[in-house]
């Protein structure tokens, strides 16, 4: 009896020292310190700013148009066979190994910009191709004078012999050293011969969303992952110019297309193979005229 005494009158004092501080029970209960979790909220989709000259969100309900939220109204068009899926933001587009899946976006003289630009997106890659390289987004064709840049991930290069048809080997130059998996960035510069490659010092990672971007300022190309930059090199020269549309999820001639049944599509009487598509998602697509240094990262704010 005399502990349960005890445990009352503890009780009791505690009680009266709330009522004496001016508050109920209740309201001193309010006031313990909570534990304080922070909020996780995603970043929103990006915007068009000044120093954007195209910006696709791949947001369309339906249909092949890709509208250009910049600006310049760089429209795109997608290729029968690009889906429309779940993008980072909204929808996205979605590309798989065929010939006619795609996006072309018609050369417009603002897209050049050889000593300060950028080029980002989210992308979902499902898997690395059996050849070279997967095409997420450039501007280079097999055209003469139409290779300008290209973002894209290298591939298994699987030799001869282990793949039913082998790669006609167009970006083995680009990808000459680089390890499976990296993300590498290609430009031919301006006042120079050859191509010059940079690549990830890390693996693309698969079945996740990634941020991913590339700018060059004139004096150093800096490739960024997640918001993170990944790597950087010292270059002498700037990014050739050239006419070369812009074409997103594979790599086309641009001689080959034809509006065949009011659809975009690559001639189907001489249709070449998709080597070089990407299995994958592409979301937020967008170039910019200067070198940019600040990105979104996948997480969660």
């Amino acid at each position: 009896m005399t502990h349960r005494s005890n445990v009352l009158a503890r009780i009791a004092g505690a009680v009266a020292l709330v009522l004496l501080a001016g508050l109920s029970p209740l309201a001193a209960a309010s006031k313990a310190p909570k534990e304080h979790k922070p909020e996780r909220i995603p970043a929103s989709a990006p915007v068009a700013d000044s120093v954007t000259v195209g910006l696709w969100h791949f947001d369309e309900r339906g249909g092949t148009h890709c509208t250009d939220s910049s600006p310049f109204r760089n429209f795109g068009t997608a290729g029968p066979e690009a889906r429309l899926e779940f993008g980072r933001y909204k929808g996205g587009r979605g590309f798989v190994a065929t010939a006619q899946s795609f996006v072309f976006v018609p050369y417009n003289p603002v897209m050049e910009s050889p000593r300060g630009f950028t080029v980002e997106a989210w992308v979902y890659l499902n898997a690395y191709s059996n050849y070279e390289l997967s095409g997420i987004a450039m501007r280079w064709t097999p055209v003469p004078n139409q290779q300008s840049w290209l973002l894209g991930v290298v591939g298994e290069k699987m030799p001869p012999g282990t793949t039913t048809t082998p790669s006609p080997g167009t970006f083995n130059a680009e990808v000459s050293g680089i390890p499976s998996g990296r993300l590498v960035f290609a430009f031919s510069p301006d006042l120079a011969a050859g191509t010059q490659s940079f690549a990830s010092t890390s693996t693309f990672p698969l079945r996740r969303w990634v941020h991913v971007a590339a700018s060059v300022d004139g004096e150093v190309v800096r490739l960024f992952i997640n918001g993170r930059l990944d790597v950087q090199v010292a270059i002498a020269n700037g990014i050739r110019r050239s006419d070369a549309p812009l074409v997103v999820g594979n790599v086309i001639d641009p001689r080959r297309l034809t509006d065949f049944a009011s659809d975009l599509r690559q001639d189907p009487n001489n249709l070449p193979l998709p080597w070089y598509a990407l299995n994958g998602t592409v979301d937020e697509l967008r170039l910019s005229n200067v070198a940019r240094q600040t990105f979104e990262s996948a997480d969660l704010r």
